[in-house]
């Protein structure tokens, strides 16, 4: 048996704010993602789709339950572990880019290289390969700044897969592009994390584009219904 690239345990999450109601946002999540499988979470806004992706980054921890990453019990790792796994093994792509304006193409693309301390020169091919991929070839010097916002998550991708992670979380990244644009974005989503072999987990409110994942996740009133 393979193991999952990434387990939900019985997963529950409440928040508790300061002199609110508790809310509780998952209850009983248990579903599990193999290598290299894409799967899709849709649900009403406030549903607990990007707690989901927080709880499988080791962003946040549940009040019940167990999520493994790799095998591994994230809740029970030092923070330092934790924190080492999910640089070597998670990407992340965001609605809303978050790319640094300070940087070129190619210098936001090596951020996580730089950051682990990864070689320079195969770092640098890795990313252009990535860029060349993603239709940004001859781009890699232009400021952030002059790209569009389907250019800018393009970079966001590339960025996200520069390590080669075993996981890509995706937080409804077309959410905030044209139609035209998150077409573009999501096949490129799709095919380069299946060509990389990445498992991706991906929160969208489109139902067209859930429908392109290998299976579809729906959370309804706290529950995963289809994992």
């Amino acid at each position: 048996m393979v193991e999952p690239t990434l387990a939900f345990l019985d997963v529950s999450r409440t928040f508790r704010p300061p002199g609110g109601a508790p809310r509780e946002v998952l209850r009983g999540v248990s579903a599990e993602i193999r290598p290299g499988e894409t799967v899709a979470v849709v649900g009403r806004s406030g549903s607990g789709k990007s707690t989901l992706l927080h709880l499988a980054a080791g962003l946040d921890e549940p009040d019940g339950g167990e999520v493994r990453l790799l095998g591994r019990p994230l809740a029970a790792l030092p923070d330092r572990e934790r924190t080492l796994l999910r640089r070597d093994h998670v990407g992340v792509v965001f609605q809303f880019f978050h790319l640094l304006g300070h940087l070129s193409v190619l210098e936001n693309v090596l951020v996580p290289a730089l950051v682990a301390g990864d070689p320079a020169a195969a770092a640098e091919a890795r990313a252009r390969d990535l860029l060349t991929r993603a239709g940004l070839e001859g781009r890699e010097g232009d400021a952030v700044a002059r790209l569009s916002g389907g250019e800018m998550q393009r970079v966001a991708l590339c960025r996200a897969l520069l390590r080669r992670p075993g996981l890509l979380l995706a937080d409804e990244p077309t959410g905030n592009l044209d139609e035209a644009s998150a077409e573009q974005v999501m096949a490129l989503l799709l095919g380069m994390a299946r060509q990389e072999g990445s498992a991706l987990l991906l929160v969208t409110h489109g139902a067209e584009l859930a429908a392109r994942a290998d299976r579809v996740w729906h959370l309804q009133a706290g529950r995963l219904v289809g994992a």
